[in-house]
């Protein structure tokens, strides 16, 4: 049923999510992968200010729901598709942050205008094509988009990130808001020169380390 540090974790980055503005009223959700390979997440219609671990629900590794808890987050589904998928997911963000949401709704990748984008694992950061929410679709839609990435736009509705957990799941949703809020206002002036193929592999090879201490 998840432990107290996995629920401790994932109220956390729900209390982060909304500090940082990423996702108005109940409009996101955030997940934890247990120790047994299942899940917890934000119930239905929880302010993520308010989350508290009551309030999470939890999903067995094959997908079942036990009874006498709140209703999961319509999104579920697209939660459970990446874990079952991404093996190295073990905390997720779903948010419709500003302007990732307006990048999203013009159904726009963010390229290879930063090098910041290899934060997400790649030269871009991808935009899965349209499904109606929480439906099986956008389950699948959603988790092939991310192959060989950590996170990606949701055509006509807002972002997804992955990581080891969610606080680190956090922390990328709010580095793909700034790297989207970057590249909208570059194109109010004509576009950004985007790096090269080789420039963004160069990168790449050298973000193994970004970040650590050694």
């Amino acid at each position: 049923m998840g432990s107290s540090s996995e629920s401790a974790q994932l109220v956390a980055a729900l209390h982060g999510m909304s500090s940082a503005q990423l996702s108005p009223g109940a409009s996101g959700n955030a997940s934890v992968k247990t120790s047994d390979g299942g899940m917890l997440i934000s119930a239905t219609g929880q302010v993520a200010a308010n989350a508290s671990p009551a309030e999470l629900v939890y999903i067995s590794p094959d997908g079942q729901i036990a009874g006498g808890q709140l209703k999961p987050s319509s999104e579920w589904h697209m939660h459970w598709q990446i874990y079952q998928d991404h093996q190295n997911a073990g905390g997720i963000v779903h948010c419709h942050s500003r302007f990732a949401t307006v990048l999203a709704c013009q159904r726009r990748e963010i390229p290879a205008f930063h090098y910041m984008v290899a934060i997400a694992g790649g030269n871009s950061i991808p935009c899965a094509p349209y499904a109606i929410y929480g439906s099986k679709e956008l389950s699948e839609l959603v988790s092939l988009a991310l192959s060989d990435r950590k996170a990606c736009l949701l055509a006509n509705h807002g972002q997804i990130a992955y990581s080891s957990d969610p606080i680190r799941a956090l922390a990328l949703a709010k580095e793909v808001e700034e790297l989207a809020a970057n590249y909208y206002f570059s194109l109010q002036n004509g576009g950004p020169s985007l790096l090269s193929e080789q420039e963004m592999c160069d990168v790449l090879a050298q973000y193994a380390n970004y970040g650590r201490q050694t």
